[in-house]
């Protein structure tokens, strides 16, 4: 027994050692590759290419792997170039190996680099801020800030280029706005093929030379800003308001969000969001319109005066970005319109009223103190006038003047008393 358990130990060893060479052969490190150049087509495109390594084993059926400077982007492929979409604002690097497998954890030849620097240039006089818009799918507009270097006097030129062009061409409408300078192309081919594959390539310089070239790519998924709706009819039904709207051209209602607000004469405002699709089945609304959307406002009052506008976005269904909304629409309002006129005179006179009402109370107030509270003449008073420094005449027309003040105050309280009276009868 003990002979057979040593032979099945030896095939077992036999069967590991055919199990290890018989799959594939033993792997072994190749060639690095040869030749591995870098160029540049239409504005940002950057083409790697390469040659096989020399002295590759004849059994080995060759794979490329290739990762930028920062180890991203890693990719195993068979062809002998690469290509990659890339602002050429800083420096990057390719690095490529051979192996023969497309198995990440084999170990490729040797890796060979290859760089592409950015322009020549003082770095702070390139233009900063670049940004650019696709407005309604029908133009694009970029704008941006001159760099910090940058002569005053400088004349910038700004290039396109996308797919669905032979060529790079050279924007016309160079505009200023404040400190901004921008300017707008046509682009409204490239709506008709797949979003998903399509970029817009710029670089904006001045042909003289004298600031640094900047580059930007502009997905056409991303910086979409749809023009603003039009408001087509407003009328409440069942204490609820009803709005129906045009949708931005060149759009599929699908992709769009809206914001619906509502402002009334009260000052009060109400916002809401639409995001599906929006329809209403109102008899009311016009039949067999395309392009064209409903809300049914809850909670508006139609003794008001009600103000509607709207605005609209791209949504995350078709975009990547859905935060740039569009242009608010022009206003439309329904209800009533409370009356100004009125409003104002009401205004005016009012405090008249209250003011007037106020004085007589304070008339009427003394009046009333002086009968209760009649006044007491003051002794020393009349004796300093009676034996003061003064002469006879003098004297005796400041006792007259004295007694014709309490004969008059006597009488008018009297009268006061007996009018109170016949009015309280």
């Amino acid at each position: 027994m003990e002979r057979p358990a040593r032979l099945c130990g030896l095939w077992a060893l036999l069967l590991c050692a055919v199990g290890r060479g018989g799959g594939a052969a033993p792997t072994e490190t190749q060639p690095p590759v040869t030749n591995l150049t870098v160029s540049v087509e239409n504005l940002c495109t950057v083409i790697w290419t390469w040659n096989p390594p020399e002295g590759a084993s004849p059994n080995c059926s060759l794979w490329y792997f290739s990762h930028f400077g920062d180890k991203q982007d890693k990719k195993i492929a068979p062809e002998t170039h690469r290509s990659k979409e890339v602002p050429l604002n800083e420096r990057i690097c390719l690095q490529v190996g051979s192996q023969c497998s497309t198995n990440e954890s084999e170990k490729p030849s040797i890796l060979v680099e290859k760089c592409i620097s950015p322009p020549e240039g003082d770095p702070e006089s390139a233009v900063t801020e670049l940004q650019c818009v696709w407005h309604n799918l029908s133009y694009m507009k970029c704008s941006w800030l001159p760099g910090r270097n940058a002569s005053p006097d400088t004349n910038y030129t700004l290039y396109y280029w996308h797919s669905n062009l032979e060529n790079i061409h050279q924007c016309e409408k160079i505009y200023t706005d404040n400190q901004y300078f921008g300017c707008s192309f046509d682009l409204t081919k490239v709506k008709d093929s797949s979003f998903e594959k399509n970029s817009v390539q710029i670089m904006v310089k001045d042909n003289a030379g004298k600031i640094r070239p900047s580059f930007k790519i502009v997905p056409l998924t991303s910086r979409v800003k749809p023009d603003p709706p039009h408001i087509k009819k407003l009328f409440f039904h069942n204490g609820n308001l009803y709005v129906q709207w045009e949708d931005p051209q060149n759009f599929i209602s699908r992709c769009l969000s809206y914001e619906v607000e509502v402002s009334n004469s009260q000052t009060e405002t109400l916002v809401f969001n639409v995001k599906d699709e929006a329809k209403c089945q109102n008899p009311e609304f016009e039949r067999n319109m395309e392009n064209t959307s409903c809300f049914m406002v809850p909670g508006v009052l139609p003794d008001t005066l009600n103000a509607v506008r709207i605005r609209v976005k791209t949504n995350e269904f078709c975009y990547e970005d859905d935060k740039l909304w569009s242009n608010w629409s022009q206003e439309m309002t329904i209800g009533k319109k409370r009356n100004s006129t009125l409003y104002i005179t009401m205004l005016l006179i009012v405090p008249v009223i209250v003011a007037g009402a106020i004085i007589v109370l304070l008339i009427y107030l003394k009046r009333l103190k002086i009968i209760i509270f009649p006044p007491i003449p003051d002794p020393g008073k009349i004796f300093k006038e009676m034996f003061g420094d003064q002469n006879d005449d003098t004297l005796h027309w400041k006792k007259y003047d004295i007694y014709e003040k309490q004969i008059k105050e006597e009488t008018d309280s009297v009268v006061l008393i007996e009018n109170l009276k016949k009015a309280s009868q």
